[in-house]
């Protein structure tokens, strides 16, 4: 894999923290695409579709703070959006350009449409992954019931195996995708286990939220203005289909693709997903 591993030093209320983020084509090129993954997830999720769009972008895929290899704040109270954009403000200073390109993936989504939604906003094109204006209560609570659990396996293929169940949503990968977006995602303690690389803590703000009515961020979307696309895994939970459809009535008016036979969500990792983000980000 050709990237450049870096990080960027953010403020939070308690002090400072490190964002790991991986850098992907000339590191010169003034056209950049962000991609931010999921709640639990992290920056090497977009290997595959970073590595093909390498040749038109700098491609920057960070570890939002709690996540992969970026610190763990001290307070659990932090890991929430406002901290989150606040942190791609600073990283988006330090690749000193005016305007990206953003792909978010669930939480990556909720965070570029809170930064697409200001005013003088540097994002230039949004890409939502299976995430809307509309989060339904039910699709919150079955991931509220593994995020946060800290569980423990004795031995890299048994984190797998636990894995891939866990991730089945994602659909199809090949065994050397599991491979690889399991070994983005686990760490060997010094018992010999393996843990989640992720600060459990995340859970805690996440888990505080929940309600019965689900989250309804319609108002914030429709201030978003520039072009957007919404993509749905066709078996999604947290992204209706009926909430879907109205993000291309509405707001920035998004452009609909659903991906075949994957749930929450679709990660990218084949030519026809990525042909989805190519299409958008280079021939509209």
């Amino acid at each position: 894999m050709n990237f450049q591993q870096c990080k960027v030093q953010c403020l939070n209320p308690g002090g400072l923290h490190d964002m790991n983020y991986y850098q992907w084509g000339a590191p010169d090129n003034p056209r950049v695409l962000i991609c931010v993954h999921g709640l639990t997830r992290n920056g090497r999720d977009f290997d595959w579709l970073a590595e093909r769009l390498a040749a038109h972008y700098r491609v920057i895929c960070p570890d939002v703070v709690g996540r992969g290899l970026s610190s763990h704040l001290h307070d659990p109270a932090g890991y929430v959006i406002a901290q989150y954009v606040a942190d791609m403000v600073t990283l988006i200073a330090r690749l000193q350009v005016e305007q990206v390109d953003w792909l978010g993936t669930s939480m990556g989504g909720l965070i570029g449409m809170a930064l697409a939604a200001q005013q003088g906003t540097p994002v230039r094109r949004l890409i939502l992954n299976d995430i809307g204006p509309f989060l339904d209560a039910a699709a919150l609570r079955r991931i509220a019931a593994y995020v946060g659990a800290d569980p423990a396996w004795p031995s890299f293929a048994a984190a797998q195996a636990a894995i891939e169940v866990i991730s089945a949503p994602f659909g199809d990968l090949t065994p050397a995708q599991w491979q690889a977006l399991t070994a983005s995602s686990i760490q060997q303690q010094a018992d010999g286990q393996w843990r989640f690389r992720y600060d459990p803590r995340i859970a805690e703000p996440f888990k505080a939220e929940l309600s019965d009515e689900g989250v309804d961020l319609w108002p914030l979307y429709a201030t978003i203005r520039c072009p957007t696309l919404a993509v749905r895994g066709e078996c999604s939970d947290l992204l209706s289909r009926s909430t879907w459809q109205r993000m291309a009535t509405c707001g920035p008016c998004a452009q609909l693709v659903e991906i075949p036979a994957v749930g929450h969500a679709p990660m990218f990792h084949n030519a026809a997903q990525i042909a989805v983000v190519e299409n958008f980000l280079l021939n509209s």
